[in-house]
């Protein structure tokens, strides 16, 4: 008798996003096909039209209630590229600052609190020794806090959740469960760090509240960026501006840049100390984790941190391009503004094309129609065969592509970037594991930790030039040439690009007559999470979960969550869906 099924997780993100995923296993157990979808619309594309295209990065930041400085980037990008706005080299050093630190916090907040507890056992740190896993940090870490009163604090206040039921951040997980490898000491230094990157997070936040006005939600213009610098001239030892701390100063004044200081050394004391050191750690117990999970081999990049202009690509610390069948020996290059390059499909999507379902778009000629076919909440099986999700599927030239961390780092790999090639190789010989686990579960997870670290390490450097030009008499942040709509073309075209924290991003422009005339945008989690093609071909979500996994028990799918979750899927903000006694709908079925 056959015991082949489908397992349903919804929701698939621990705490962000409207994501359902769909395994069909065969009689061993294995995943054969997978299916992705999206179960929330928002439509904000339809929202910006008509509207004043500077006052656009305001609503495209709602796109996410995460990443809300990426969508503001992006937005404020697509403007300048179509209305070719320089800014001033002040603004694009505050802005590579300000992505950098999204980066840093992102992923180490992922790691922690959406990622980590699918390799870490809670429930088993109540059995370890404090001894022996202070022993344990001291022997991977110079991190202060690693003493064994440390960890039998953090102990007791786990056990103290337990005991009372009251597990909270901790709670519907599979404690217990087989799959899980780590000795009870590992996984108390992990608990112990996740409670630490807790209390990390509200201090580094305050580098986008300096320079941004706020976070989440951070401030923009178009032009540059919303942060005057507070100087006086004289009055001190040396020549040049001195920083001034009085009531008419803005935030960017010496206390402001002296806290942004403090707070690169932070984000960067945290990565080497905690973060690194934790990801090879817990790596070392699931190596065959290399062999799992790649899907595409395929990769696709945008490109982020000019040191010059956004149309300065040969200045970018990580290039654009694509990397197709796994071959790191050549990087094609990838032209945005191509009809035949980016594209949008919707034949399994709930969105309908003037000109036909199976056509591509390219995302200046995108149409946003909804077509919702589905079944009605809560879900039964959805019908694969027709359109399941309310994600469309991007294609560049055609493929299904890979973007995120495991993309960026594959192509600065590729490109010779020295510290990338360095911490890759050091981390493939400290887990004794063949170059072909990049392409991996394994590998994704390990990715984003090294580039957390490459990025942590660049944030000094765009700090010391910003400090050096302002004791050099450059205050511009913003550029106010060309500001008068009246002197705009009457049709111009912008594309808005940006490598975010899961991946490629670009918001596309079409402005006519000083208004918003079409807005798309083509966000990491479409190219990643989005359903089959007209080819049939997947995504990069979908094609991951049918490479070599083997489901242990389908009623408790850790497999499922360890993939997906080294993509940090990001649907939406986060949201909890209940009915009106406060009961949850969503959960894991078997059918």
């Amino acid at each position: 008798m056959s015991t082949a099924q489908r397992v349903v997780v919804d929701p698939i993100t621990r705490i962000e996003g409207h994501l359902r995923i769909e395994a069909e296993t065969d009689d061993s157990g294995k995943i054969v096909n997978a299916y992705s979808a999206g179960t929330m619309v928002r439509g904000i594309e339809i929202i910006l039209r008509g509207r004043d295209p500077r006052d656009a990065w305001a609503f495209a930041q709602r796109i996410c209630g995460v990443c809300t400085l990426v969508h503001g980037i992006a937005s404020v990008r697509a403007v300048e590229d179509a209305l070719k706005y320089e800014i001033p080299a002040n603004a694009q050093l505050i802005r590579n600052l300000m992505i950098a630190a999204q980066y840093v916090h992102d992923h180490v907040m992922h790691f922690y609190h959406l990622h980590a507890l699918d390799w870490v056992d809670v429930v088993s740190a109540l059995s370890a020794d404090p001894k022996a896993t202070s022993a344990l940090a001291q022997s991977i870490s110079n991190y202060p806090k690693s003493s064994p009163g440390y960890f039998a604090d953090v102990q007791k206040k786990v056990k103290t959740f337990v005991e009372q039921g009251q597990l909270g951040i901790f709670a519907n997980a599979y404690w217990g469960h087989p799959a899980y490898k780590l000795p009870p000491e590992a996984n108390l230094m992990a608990v112990a760090h996740y409670l630490e990157a807790l209390a990390w997070q509200r201090d580094v936040v305050k580098l986008h509240a300096i320079f941004g006005g706020k976070n989440p939600h951070p401030n923009f213009v178009v032009g540059g960026v919303p942060s005057a610098i507070s100087v006086q001239t004289g009055g001190g030892q040396g020549k040049g501006p001195m920083f001034r701390g009085g009531q008419d100063a803005t935030s960017l004044n010496m206390v402001g840049l002296q806290i942004v200081q403090n707070v690169i050394k932070q984000m960067r004391d945290f990565v080497d100390q905690v973060y690194v050191p934790d990801t090879l750690a817990i790596a070392s117990f699931y190596k065959e984790w290399g062999g799992m999970g790649e899907g595409l081999g395929n990769f696709l990049t945008f490109g982020e941190f000019p040191a010059r202009s956004i149309w300065d690509t040969e200045s970018f610390m990580i290039p654009r391009g694509a990397i197709l069948n796994r071959d790191l020996s050549t990087v094609h290059p990838v032209d945005l503004y191509a009809d035949n390059e980016v594209q949008e499909f919707v034949n399994h999507s709930w969105y309908r094309y003037s000109a036909g379902d199976d056509v591509g778009l390219h995302p200046h000629k995108g149409e946003t129609e909804f077509n919702y076919t589905g079944p009605k909440p809560p879900y039964d099986l959805l019908d694969v065969e027709q359109k399941y999700s309310w994600l469309k599927s991007p294609r560049w030239k055609g493929n299904s592509m890979e973007v995120g961390p495991l993309a960026r780092v594959l192509m600065l790999y590729g490109t010779g970037h020295k510290q990338t090639r360095e911490l890759v190789d050091f981390t493939l010989k400290h887990l004794d594991v063949p170059v072909g686990a990049l392409f991996s579960t394994l590998g994704r997870t390990a990715a984003r930790t090294l580039e957390t670290k490459i990025i942590a390490d660049a944030m000094q450097g765009w700090y010391d030039d910003l400090i050096a030009n302002i004791r050099a008499g450059d205050l511009r942040t913003f550029n106010e040439k060309q500001w008068d709509p009246s002197t705009w073309p009457k049709r111009a075209l912008g594309v808005g690009f940006m490598e975010a924290p899961r991946g490629a991003l670009s918001h596309y422009i079409v402005i006519e007559n000083g208004r918003i005339a079409n807005y798309q945008a083509v966000v990491p989690s479409t190219w990643n999470a989005g359903p089959r093609d007209p080819k049939g071909v997947p995504g990069a979500y979908e094609a991951a979960l049918q490479h070599n996994h083997v489901m242990h028990d389908p009623h408790k799918p850790i497999e499922i969550l360890r993939t997906i979750h080294s993509f940090d899927p990001c649907i939406a903000c986060a949201v909890h869906v209940t009915d009106p006694d406060g009961e949850e709908l969503v959960q894991v079925k078997v059918k």
